[in-house]
C-alpha cells in the first residue's frame, strides 16, 4: 500500500488540545423506537456521546443493539423520536430536509461495510461525482479526486471500474469518496467487515491515518475488538444507551 506523504487538509483546530475542541458530533439523549405489529421496540433509549476533531471513536455492541440506527441518526439520515443531534455546534433536530442534506454534504462523510460504488463509473468518477453534486466544478473535482486516490494508493487505478478492483481497493475508493468534500465528521459502519483479515487491517490503518492527519472526527462501528482497541476511545452500545467500554 502506498504510504501517505502529508495531510490531506489542514484544519485550524488540528493543533489544539483535543479536550479544548468543540465536538464535531454531539448526541444528547437520543431515543428511537420502532413498531413491530402491536409491539414497540425500543432501540435507543437515551444515547449520548460526543466526538471531537482528531479523535477516532469505536462503537461496539452485539448484533441488533442499534449501532447502525445510531449511525444513521448521527449522520442525519434518520430522525430520532427524541433527543438532539449537533454537528459542529449546530443543532439539527429542527432543520428541514433540505437543510439536513446541506449539512451532510458539507460536514459528513460516510463509509459502509459494502462500498456502494457506482459500477458503471471509474474509480476517479466515483470520487468526482459527489463533489460535483456539492457544487464543485469538474476540473477542480477531478484534481482533488486524483490526489485522494493517490493518497490511498490507487494512482494507477484511476480509470478502473469497481468490477476490476479488489475488495480492498474498492473500499479505498469508498474512503476517498467519503473524504472528497472535506468533511468534519466521518461515520463508518463496519468499514472492514466484508474484507479478509489482512486486507481489513490495511484498510483500517489507512482510514485511521487519514482521520488523524486530516484532523477529522470519526465514529466507527465495528465488531472487530482488536481494531477497536487501536482507536482513541471505545464506546459500547447496550440496552439503548452508550457507555465507555
Amino acid at each position: 500500500m502506498t504510504p501517505i506523504a502529508r495531510p490531506l487538509d489542514d484544519p485550524a483546530s488540528a493543533g489544539a488540545p483535543l479536550e479544548s475542541r468543540e465536538p464535531a458530533l454531539a448526541l444528547d439523549g437520543i431515543v428511537r423506537r420502532f413498531r413491530q405489529g402491536s409491539e414497540r421496540l425500543d432501540v435507543l433509549t437515551g444515547a449520548t456521546l460526543a466526538v471531537r476533531p482528531g479523535e477516532a471513536v469505536a462503537l461496539v455492541g452485539p448484533s441488533g443493539a442499534g449501532k447502525s440506527t445510531l449511525l444513521q441518526i448521527a449522520g442525519l439520515l434518520e430522525r430520532p423520536d427524541d433527543g438532539e443531534v449537533s454537528i459542529a455546534g449546530q443543532a439539527c433536530g429542527r432543520l428541514g430536509d433540505a437543510q439536513r442534506t446541506a449539512v451532510r454534504r458539507r460536514r459528513i462523510g460516510f463509509v459502509y461495510q459494502y462500498h456502494h460504488l457506482m459500477p458503471e463509473f471509474s474509480a476517479l468518477e466515483n470520487v468526482v461525482i459527489p463533489q460535483m453534486i456539492a457544487g464543485r466544478g469538474r476540473r477542480e473535482a477531478a484534481e482533488r479526486a486524483k490526489r485522494l486516490l493517490s493518497h490511498v494508493g490507487l494512482a494507477e487505478r484511476l480509470t478502473h471500474r469497481p468490477g476490476r478492483l479488489s475488495g480492498g481497493e474498492q473500499q479505498r475508493v469508498a474512503i476517498a469518496r467519503a473524504l472528497a468534500n472535506r468533511p468534519l465528521l466521518l461515520i463508518a459502519d463496519e468499514p472492514t467487515g466484508n474484507l479478509d483479515p489482512n486486507t481489513a487491517g490495511q484498510v483500517f490503518a489507512l482510514l485511521i491515518d487519514l482521520v488523524r492527519r486530516g484532523g477529522l472526527a470519526a465514529l466507527i462501528a465495528t465488531h472487530n475488538h482488536e481494531l477497536a482497541q487501536r482507536m482513541d476511545r471505545v464506546l459500547a452500545l447496550r440496552g439503548g444507551t452508550v457507555a465507555q467500554a
